[in-house]
């Protein structure tokens, strides 16, 4: 059978190429796929000296996870993401911060969204905030992986957030502006959608928790 392999960051220097197709036996996983690689491309064990992640077909899977003819099988780097890009604060937020923290040498395009308060006089913010904080953080991960993106950040503010303030940014770089029109998109929409934040408008002396997303299960 033959899949497709694909590089990104570190690996893609590494190896030289960003794609490549491998013909692997039936029944072979991500697992013997990686030391197929390893072997062609010449570029050492994956895995001794960092982390690497497998996705086949876009969805993040376990190294024996079986293969098919035709598959995409996804080697992640570790991203570039984590505790410093990835926040959920209750301060000011900086947008250029974040648009210089997703500088890379091989981007050619940095897209920066800033979500901000208009219409009402303040929004208040309440989170589960360390739950929001991991699951922006699958999200990023998740879209850096899809998008082929070089990196990504987003943070969302809570407490309140006065008129004409940001209330969450995203930013993303990536080779070619497509991609990271995309993936800033896609991480925004899965924050509004996903993260447990909840927003109440505060008008004068008016003020209404927004309707949102029902959540998974309910």
């Amino acid at each position: 059978m033959r899949i497709t392999v694909r590089l990104f960051a570190v690996l893609r220097e590494r190896a030289g190429c960003a794609e490549l197709d491998l013909d692997l036996p039936a029944g072979a996983t991500a697992g013997d796929a990686m030391a197929a690689l390893s072997r062609e491309t010449g570029i050492g064990e994956l895995g001794d000296e960092l982390p690497i992640g497998v996705a086949v077909n876009r969805e993040y899977s376990a190294r024996d996870a079986p293969l098919s003819d035709g598959d995409e099988l996804a080697l992640i780097p570790p991203v570039s993401g984590g505790e410093d890009l990835v926040r959920v604060v209750d301060e000011p937020l900086d947008p250029a911060r974040l648009t210089a923290a997703v500088g890379r040498p091989g981007a050619g395009a940095v897209v920066t969204f800033c979500g901000t308060t208009r219409d009402v006089v303040e929004l208040h913010y309440e989170a589960y905030r360390e739950m929001a904080e991991e699951r922006i953080n699958t999200i990023v991960q998740e879209v850096v992986a899809s998008h082929g993106l070089e990196a990504a950040a987003a943070e969302h503010r809570i407490g309140v957030v006065p008129l004409g303030e940001p209330s969450v940014v995203v930013a993303v770089s990536a080779a070619h502006r497509q991609e990271a029109f995309t993936g800033a998109r896609e991480i925004i929409d899965r924050i509004k959608a996903e993260a447990p934040i909840w927003k109440r408008e505060v008008d004068g002396d008016e003020a209404a928790w927004v309707s949102g997303t029902p959540p998974p299960g309910s």
